[in-house]
């Protein structure tokens, strides 16, 4: 293997990835906003800005949080797109279409191909390289982004450039009912009376993507693979989608005042920390103050009305 990626960002997500593809025998440059954070990982050269790491790099993938992060590793001083004409980039950051029809714009006018490529899986499923990705862009240029993707998991090609960070944003959206419904009726269920083992694997096999949070769920450890933070923000993105085609998702309203709610209080922490709340409400000391009625939250915790 001969090609050479730079991987612009080494957060959880940008890490996973480097570390697969030098795993795979891809030579690899590493570029993050904090130099140390790159070079823990051991692997490959790290480069001190974007333009440096992707000056002989054949792929440019970016794994970055948020669009400001994205057009300033692109765009700004020493930014990627400065690095010379023909290079073939690969946005993998949960940032919104409009980020990649603005970042389109800008490639092409260096000569450059571009392909939206956003992950579904967590950090350890990349490393493992069976995460779902999914691909927008060119035939063609999906097709020579291929070789790359595949090492990290199943690629689907999804439709035209920011076709994939659309349907991120419906996967996201679906993540977020899913494990506010989980971790509602994690705690209903104990509350009930039953073993929360049982519970947990009951829930699981509707959803078996909860493995990944069980100890969230069951121990109380929420150590971040997602940040409530960063799905707070993907949810902001969606709703603003969803809402520019007039569609209706009251479901989807609703679990983004709740992740809202939750990350006011603990946006650091895994998005299984959405049971905080939940857990709080049951405490003994409430239990007898509780009444019928629908669920709201308020600062963290969930009351009554």
């Amino acid at each position: 293997m001969n090609d050479t990626v730079a991987i612009l960002g080494t957060g959880k997500m940008g890490s996973a990835i480097a570390l697969r593809l030098g795993e795979a025998g891809f030579k690899v440059v590493l570029w993050n906003r904090t130099r140390s954070r790159a070079e823990a990982l051991g692997l490959g050269t790290v480069a001190d800005t974007p333009a440096a790491a992707a000056q002989d790099a054949d792929f440019v993938v970016s794994s970055l949080t948020g669009q400001e992060a994205v057009l300033v590793a692109y765009l700004g001083p020493d930014g990627a797109l400065s690095a010379g004409a023909g290079k073939r980039y690969v946005e993998m950051s949960t940032a919104g279409p409009g980020l990649v029809s603005e970042l389109a714009a800008h490639v092409t006018a260096v000569g450059g191909t571009l392909v939206d490529a956003p992950i579904l899986g967590a950090p350890p499923v990349v490393r493992a390289g069976q995460a779902a990705i999914l691909v927008g862009g060119a035939d063609d240029d999906v097709v020579a982004a291929s070789p790359v993707l595949s090492v990290l998991g199943d690629v689907r090609h999804v439709g035209p450039l920011g076709s994939a960070a659309r349907l991120k944003l419906v996967a996201n959206s679906m993540l977020a009912d899913v494990i506010l419904a989980a971790a509602e009726l994690q705690v209903a269920g104990e509350g009930a009376g039953l073993d929360r083992d049982d519970v947990f694997w009951v829930l699981k096999r509707f959803v078996p993507a909860l493995e990944a949070r069980r100890p969230g769920f069951l121990e109380g450890r929420h150590a971040p693979q997602f940040a409530l933070r960063d799905l707070r923000k993907d949810l902001g993105l969606a709703l603003a989608l969803f809402a520019a085609s007039d569609s209706s998702t009251p479901l989807t309203d609703l679990s983004s005042a709740l992740v809202i709610s939750a990350a006011a209080a603990s946006a650091d922490l895994d998005i299984s920390a959405v049971m905080l709340p939940y857990r709080q409400a049951s405490e003994p000391r409430r239990r007898n103050s509780r009444r019928v009625g629908s669920a709201t939250w308020s600062d963290g915790h969930l009351a009554r009305t």
